[in-house]
């Protein structure tokens, strides 16, 4: 596999970086899961189960190795050491400050392994103003500005769906530490990436940061093309309190969709800017979509060539057929469902869905051979 001999030490917790090594571990990397003392990872105990693991456990850390260390003990660190000397990559999702105080922070590392990719994960970084400010996804999104265009129907900010703060700070540190490997193969030494969750979230608003970098104000979501100022753009209700999108506001689909619902006339306010140009025909779309039930419309839009969507639950997104025949949702070992890699390679697949480990199941493997 592709990643097959990379040793990878993941000191993290949650979701920025255990799914960053998830990804390695799923395209072969050896990744050895370091949890701290108690419960190890929170995660195990977070939500349903399936058998004795979390569904959120479960999916999370398939195909790691897992032992349970105290890096504030003799032991604790010097099991740490053994590992840290032939790691190639090291994730860390601590506070910024905490590894340096553990004795465990890149300076360390490097010191005895200069070989090896660093990689600390924060929510504002490791330096700056607000390094030291606790903060999970939510108060990222929300000190960033990024949940002020998140509104709900009330026009208040609503819950976020997803914790997009952890994700991208997640695939920007995948990348860096991608790029970091190549760029070792020609100097032979590795190197250190500070992946702030605040960063990487701004990072993704280059498409509405427009008004912000133009003239200095926040953009206005009911004006804004992909945030319901677009008509072709929008959720809409249904007869039956359901809700569809259309998601396409190119002219060759509003010409589509109007022409079939019979109201061309109106095709040229489709390509009028966002905003309240747009009104007459939103309100066309909205009292129309509520003369029928979702199903109807599902029915309606089948075969058209319109960006179109009923909205579903997560059960109903997950039964979608394209999931399951490329191999995306299937099963583990023990039966249960299981997510592959989304990263789907021509000439080498990643591996099929393996099993999570329970704490601290490979202790007397790893204390006994190491990295194998």
């Amino acid at each position: 596999m592709k990643l097959e001999g990379l040793k990878v030490l993941d000191l993290s917790l949650f979701l920025p970086g255990p799914m960053l090594t998830l990804a390695l571990a799923q395209h072969g990397a050896d990744v050895i899961k370091l949890e701290p003392p108690g419960e190890g990872d929170p995660t195990r105990e977070i939500g349903e189960r399936m058998g004795d693991l979390s569904v959120y456990f479960r999916n999370v850390n398939r195909g790691k190795r897992s032992i349970q260390l105290d890096l504030k003990s003799e032991y604790g660190r010097k099991v740490f050491w053994e590992l840290a000397k032939e790691a190639d990559v090291l994730i860390e999702g601590f506070r910024p400050g905490v590894a340096k105080r553990l004795g465990i922070d890149y300076a360390a590392v490097a010191a005895v392994n200069p070989r090896v990719i660093y990689c600390a994960i924060s929510a504002f970084g490791q330096d700056g103003p607000d390094r030291d400010r606790p903060a999970h996804d939510l108060a990222v999104q929300a000190l960033m500005g990024v949940l002020s265009l998140n509104l709900g129907r009330d026009g208040a900010p609503a819950q976020p769906h997803l914790a997009v703060a952890d994700a991208l700070a997640s695939l920007w540190g995948l990348s860096g530490v991608l790029m970091a490997l190549l760029r070792r193969e020609t100097t032979g030494v590795g190197d250190y990436l500070d992946v702030a969750m605040a960063e990487s979230l701004m990072s993704w608003t280059v498409n509405i940061t427009h008004t912000a970098f133009g003239r200095g104000a926040p953009p206005e979501p009911q004006s804004e093309r992909t945030l319901g100022g677009n008509a072709m753009y929008r959720l809409y209700e249904t007869a039956d309190e359901g809700w569809i999108v259309l998601g396409g506001s190119e002219p060759k689909f509003a010409r589509e969709l109007l022409s079939g619902l019979g109201r061309e006339d109106l095709l040229p306010l489709a390509h009028l800017p966002p905003g309240r140009g747009q009104d007459p025909l939103r309100a066309f779309l909205e009292e129309t979509f509520r003369t029928r039930t979702k199903a109807d419309w599902v029915a309606w839009f089948a075969g058209r060539d319109i960006c179109f969507a009923p909205v579903q639950n997560l059960v109903e997104g997950l039964g979608e057929q394209g999931l399951c025949d490329r191999g995306f949702i299937t099963v583990d070992d023990e039966g249960y469902p299981a997510f592959g890699s989304p990263l789907r390679f021509l000439r080498e697949a990643g591996r099929r869905a393996a099993l999570a480990p329970a704490l601290d199941e490979h202790r007397s493997d790893i204390e006994t051979r190491g990295w194998g």
